[in-house]
């Protein structure tokens, strides 16, 4: 099967494709504030200005609801199907189980981490 999406790691340069593409789209949307795109101002999600508030329920909740509409909006190829927030020693991270939409790959179940710093 021949790659549907290509493009470039962000950090390496290497190429990437396809569930990796996804991967990191989804880090770049959870981790850029609403804001600080000079051309896409509305880019982004509420969840990278969640992330450094205290560590309490409701917070988490709150990242949770901003990823879920953050993802919802800016990334097509894929539907949420759960979300949870936990900790990976220091860090935050998003564990998702998403639902492709994208071509031979539609209606495959995916289980990403994603680390909710840039």
């Amino acid at each position: 099967m021949t790659a549907r999406y290509l493009g470039l790691n962000a950090a390496t340069g290497s190429q990437i494709s396809d569930l990796d593409h996804i991967r990191q789209s989804i880090g770049k949307i959870l981790t850029t504030p609403i804001g600080s795109r000079v051309m896409r101002r509305d880019f982004g999600s509420l969840a990278a200005e969640l992330i450094d508030a205290p560590h309490h329920p409701k917070t988490t909740i709150q990242i949770m609801a901003a990823a879920v509409m953050a993802i919802s909006q800016w990334e097509p190829r894929v539907a949420l199907a759960a979300i949870s927030i936990n900790s990976d020693g220091p860090v935050a991270v998003a564990d998702l189980t998403l639902i492709r939409r994208d071509g031979p790959a539609a209606g495959n179940h995916e289980e990403l981490r994603i680390p909710l710093r840039g």
